[in-house]
């Protein structure tokens, strides 16, 4: 039971127990086994993190709301249970709920719970301190939102919200928690009644047998089938099923950047280096927690060729379905029913496909891997890309249970496509909306969650988004390596500022920066390498070491393209100037 207050009631004279909202709401979490908290403290919430703290729950302070609720939205994706981000009002909820919309359009199962200003001022406008209606700026945002009064409520409203975080498709979820709220007394027995434990919080959703058949008839009738993998597959923990429903059909397989290591990249199946082939030439293509969005170009167009295609989908959400293209095997269900139920109808004698199919696939790819492996071995100074991150591969390739953490514009598009991956869940990327500014949020949560070494690899514009959170890497002493590709700027440091004017280029940073030494301020590690063998050794040497650290990695300034490979996505001016 929680800490209770002691109090004398002047009529009865005896002496009864009471307990409060900010102990409920404490009791509540750990009830539940949320024993992790990230956040920011502040005006309503001070006291809430510290009592939590005192509770036995851990307390991860951070320097900015946004990149504490992206570190509790990884947290949901490697754990299955709602990561919670704690905020104080307005600016504050604000902050963090970018990282909870972000949570949502990811399906990671997140909690964001956020102090509040007094219902009875802010309905009327009357200017409360931080005064802002949270709970409606927040319901368009994420996947549920509950504001709670009263502190009999509280285990109730935490309860709605854990079940809603992780139950079907998961996703974001805001908890609305009025200031005088923590304040609240009532007697203690009552309190503890009052505290709900979640029973089968994600129940699994079995699919029907005839979406199965029609699936698996489908997928038999094919001359080039594919399957997809998407994050989805990698959040449902269903590791073992996933790799023998492959290697039973015997079907090659595209992992997406986040399911990448579900089955390794070096799998005779994958065909991850030969990503434009396959998806122009497959006949049948499985969808297994992958959407057809953007990053699938939605199914269509240039990318997915002339070849007719039938696509089979697996995803417990059935508006999914047909978004762009359409399903001519819809499988509705949670991932880890879905797989069982099609691995149960892959028996002896399920055909093997073609194996002209299997074999062009093959060799594509083992073209492909050859071409590039020249340029992953140079060793210029200053750096390249592809010499930077051959240098990253080999580290990840020796030390395969690391997680990876990437993000950035060029150091995202290439890393995603150069470095092997050998486990699951172990590469923590960009995601579906392609934002920057998770990396320091997700490299924290990472290493709190896991325990694991973490490598984050970042762009030195993406960098900038949470950048001042390698403060909070120090202050808790994480295992965690950053690498920054720094050429000078966005894209690339050569742009001009075409008027000949004083100021910079905008997409120009300063000249030869050292993030290494920010590292440093906070008694961390930070080393300057300017060639792919230093870099090889100062990352060996971080991760040997368990201390953190932060690679000044020193690109080439022209290194480098417009948006990488989604350089398309940025509008090109037609006029021409006279």
């Amino acid at each position: 039971m929680s800490a209770v207050v002691q109090t004398i009631d002047a009529n009865a004279a005896d002496e009864r127990e009471l307990t409060d909202g900010f102990h409920l709401v404490i009791d509540a979490l750990k009830l539940n086994g949320i024993n992790t908290i990230y956040g920011v403290p502040g005006i309503p919430i001070t006291d809430l993190g510290r009592m939590a703290q005192a509770a036995g729950i851990r307390v991860i302070s951070f320097r900015h709301e946004q990149n504490a609720g992206n570190a509790a939205a990884i947290a949901g994706f490697l754990t299955k249970k709602p990561g919670v981000c704690l905020t104080v009002s307005a600016p504050g909820f604000l902050n963090g709920l970018t990282a909870l919309a972000n949570a949502t359009t990811n399906c990671f199962p997140m909690i964001l719970i956020s102090g509040s200003s007094e219902r009875e001022i802010v309905d009327l406008q009357q200017g409360d301190y931080e005064e802002m209606d949270q709970l409606a700026i927040a319901k368009p945002l994420c996947k549920a939102a509950f504001r709670v009064l009263h502190a009999a409520d509280i285990g109730i409203g935490l309860a709605r919200a854990i079940r809603a975080a992780v139950s079907g498709r998961p996703g974001g979820v805001y908890l609305d928690l009025p200031g005088k709220l923590f304040s609240q007394v009532m007697d203690a027995e009552a309190g503890a009644k009052s505290l709900v434990k979640v029973i089968d919080a994600a129940p699994a959703q079995i699919p029907a047998p005839a979406a199965v058949k029609r699936a698996l008839d489908v997928l038999k009738s094919a001359k080039r089938p594919l399957i997809i993998l998407g994050k989805g597959a990698a959040y449902a923990q269903a590791d073992d099923d996933i790799r023998a429903l492959v290697e039973k059909s015997g079907i090659p397989f595209l992992p997406m950047s986040m399911a990448k290591g579900l089955l390794p990249d070096t799998h005779p199946q994958c065909a991850g280096a030969a990503r434009s082939t396959v998806l122009k030439d497959a006949d049948v293509v499985m969808l297994i927690g992958a959407r057809l969005n953007w990053l699938l170009s939605h199914g269509k167009g240039k990318t997915w060729g002339e070849a007719p295609k039938k696509f089979i989908q697996i995803d417990i959400e059935p508006r999914e379905m047909d978004s762009n293209v359409e399903i001519v095997a819809p499988v509705v269900g949670d991932i880890g029913s879905c797989i069982a139920a099609l691995l149960a109808g892959i028996d002896g004698k399920w055909p093997a496909p073609p194996s002209d199919w299997t074999g062009a696939v093959r060799a594509k790819r083992d073209d492909n891997v050859a071409k590039m492996a020249p340029r992953l071995m140079n060793n210029n100074s200053p750096m390249d890309y592809h010499g930077a991150l051959g240098a990253l591969r080999s580290v990840i390739k020796e030390r395969p249970d690391a997680i990876l953490v990437n993000e950035g514009a060029n150091t995202l598009d290439l890393a995603r496509g150069i470095i092997d991956m050998y486990q699951p869940r172990k590469r923590l990327d960009v995601g579906t909306w392609g934002v920057m500014g998770i990396g320091m949020g997700f490299a924290i949560a990472a290493a709190i969650e896991t325990g694991k070494p973490v490598l984050a690899v970042e762009g030195d514009s993406a960098f900038g988004f949470s950048g001042m959170e390698v403060e909070t890497i120090c202050r808790y002493n994480l295992p965690v390596c950053v690498v920054i590709f720094n050429n000078n700027g966005i894209y690339r440091g050569t742009d001009v500022n075409p008027t000949g004017g004083a100021d910079v280029a905008p997409t120009v940073f300063v000249k030869g920066s050292r993030y290494d030494k920010m590292m440093e301020a906070f008694g961390g590690v930070g080393i300057n390498a300017t060639s792919p063998d230093e870099l090889k050794r100062a990352v060996d040497a971080a991760m040997n070491s368990g201390k953190p650290t932060l690679i000044n990695a020193v690109l080439d300034p022209a290194a480098g393209s417009e948006s990488g490979r989604i350089g398309n996505l940025n509008p090109q001016s037609k006029l021409k100037k006279k």
